[in-house]
């Protein structure tokens, strides 16, 4: 089955600050990015850890949305500095209204080869990353009494076994269970925290890391029978942004056609 047409924007995020981790390149975060623009955001901040990636990522917005609508900084969310410097950036605009956690990291290896090293390394990105920027940016947002959201992206794995994927299974169920007490601590504040939960959202990277034969069983679970397009996973997290969905905290979306 095809993918849809592409759905045009509705003025859903009408002059909102945007921040976006792992923005660039043609995954989620990127379509996030665009998504939001097209959605009518006053600034979309992004980031990411491939500089020139970012470079040529902000030259296209600029020159389609225009180059006041858009800026981005290298972010390594595992670096405390480095994410209070991006939210610095999204400060110089007024200051984050909504702060999208897309910043991840997969792999493949076997619980009885997998190393501490490959382990923490997943965690900290995936997991404890997306934690830094949840505090960061809440601690922001209450200081400046703004009533903020905050979309975290988690994983069909996180509910869901795979093999060879132990260490990311465990981040992104951590995911969605740091969504859900983020969401209660920060509810007094008016602050609203979500999660995506994509199965499988087709991009050069998911190719490039992933082999043919299980991307072809991947894809045989979805009912449609086709993986989402990363813009199909970001229509969600920006539904989950907006005023639409202004009675929704602590909660997972599945972004699937997976079979029940």
């Amino acid at each position: 089955m095809t993918a849809p047409d592409y759905v045009p924007g509705h003025n859903l995020l009408a002059g909102k600050v945007v921040a976006v981790t792992a923005g660039a390149g043609a995954g989620i975060g990127a379509s996030v990015v665009r998504r939001a623009l097209e959605e009518g955001a006053k600034a979309v901040v992004f980031s990411d850890t491939h500089e020139r990636r970012l470079a040529e990522a902000e030259a296209t917005l600029s020159a389609e949305f225009g180059a006041d609508r858009v800026r981005q900084l290298v972010c390594d969310v595992t670096d405390e500095a480095q994410v209070t410097a991006f939210l610095d950036v999204a400060d110089e605009l007024g200051g984050a209204d909504i702060v999208i956690n897309n910043a991840g990291l997969g792999g493949t290896a076997s619980i009885l080869e997998m190393t501490d090293e490959q382990w923490s390394k997943v965690l900290d990105i995936t997991l404890t990353g997306t934690f830094r920027c949840i505090r960061a940016a809440g601690n922001r947002m209450v200081a400046a009494g703004k009533k903020g959201v905050i979309v975290n992206n988690a994983s069909v794995i996180g509910w869901r076994a795979q093999e060879g994927q132990a260490h990311y299974a465990a981040a992104k169920a951590g995911v969605m269970a740091l969504t859900r007490s983020a969401a209660m601590d920060l509810a007094p504040h008016g602050i609203r925290v979500n999660a995506v939960s994509p199965s499988l959202a087709m991009h050069p990277f998911l190719a490039k890391v992933t082999s043919d034969d299980l991307l072809a069983e991947l894809t045989d679970r979805e009912a449609f029978k086709r993986a989402a397009e990363p813009w199909e996973v970001a229509n969600v997290m920006v539904f989950l942004a907006s005023d639409y969905a202004s009675y929704m905290t602590g909660e997972v979306v599945a972004v699937s056609s997976q079979h029940a």
